[in-house]
């Protein structure tokens, strides 16, 4: 019996372990402060955009060339910082499209702290900013890859906008984290449920959806899940060998490209 109240004792400590330390497990700053030429967009200006509880968040933007572009706004994933999404923008820079890359409160010096009440603020900045240069919502495309696609679903649902891409997403935080810690009650721990499944209805707008089927860290069957719960019009691609990170090997640019020249067909590139 004193064994079986040990086994207990350290489940237990397991648990509380797992619930305080879930926000370092999800989330990796990165303090760099990229600058956009030394990533081959040198197009892009960085700019500082003010949330409404006070920080600065560094951003990168280029408008678009005409009115009739869509203007994309990108929410990236979980580590890394914006640099890194330089690859993934410059074609839709090439074609005159406008692209606002964000970076998120707990990066590039900004002084906050992650979580999802957070991460919607500084959501609700990047909007604001795009409506302050005088982009109308129906030519705004909101991106979200990975942890960013929770971002994007949620602003999808409660603004208007043009167009939902969403890249490599999850049904919520409380699916992914009770899949990979299945050992124990996980999605009853998540502080952050970013739970864009219950979401998603509300968006009133196109939805593409690409995903990998090789993906371990946020598995296909999420993505499907979310995909049956999304409105119509909706598209879902799910490419075989490609896995978490290496959509762009495997199509991702054409994918994303052919759904906003047929969402947007008066660009007109």
């Amino acid at each position: 019996m004193a064994y079986i109240g040990i086994a207990i004792g350290v489940y237990g400590l397991f648990i509380a372990l797992l619930f305080f330390a879930q926000r370092s497990l999800l989330y990796h700053p990165d303090q760099t402060v990229p600058v956009p030429r030394d990533y081959g967009v040198g197009e892009m200006a960085s700019v500082h955009l003010n949330t409404e509880d006070g920080f600065e968040l560094l951003a990168w933007w280029r408008a678009p060339e005409s009115s009739e572009s869509p203007v994309i706004a990108y929410f990236h994933g979980n580590a890394g910082n914006i640099g890194g999404r330089a690859a993934k923008v410059k074609p839709y820079l090439d074609a005159e499209y406008g692209v606002l890359l964000l970076s998120y409160r707990y990066n590039a010096g900004s002084g906050g702290s992650p979580g999802e009440d957070a991460l919607l603020a500084d959501g609700r900045t990047a909007l604001a900013f795009l409506k302050s240069e005088g982009i109308a919502d129906n030519r705004i495309v909101l991106y979200g890859e990975s942890l960013g696609s929770g971002v994007a679903v949620a602003m999808a649902a409660t603004q208007t906008v043009g167009a939902l891409v969403l890249e490599a997403p999850y049904s919520s935080m409380a699916d992914l984290a009770q899949h990979h810690y299945w050992y124990a009650p996980s999605r009853w721990l998540v502080r952050d449920t970013l739970d864009s499944v219950s979401r998603i209805a509300g968006v009133n707008a196109p939805v593409l959806i690409v995903h990998g089927e090789q993906d371990t860290v946020i598995p296909p069957k999420f993505a499907r899940r979310l995909f049956d719960a999304a409105p119509e019009p909706k598209e879902m691609e799910m490419l075989p060998v490609a896995r978490h990170n290496n959509l762009l090997e495997y199509g991702l640019t054409d994918i994303v490209g052919g759904f906003l020249k047929k969402t947007f067909p008066e660009a007109g590139r």
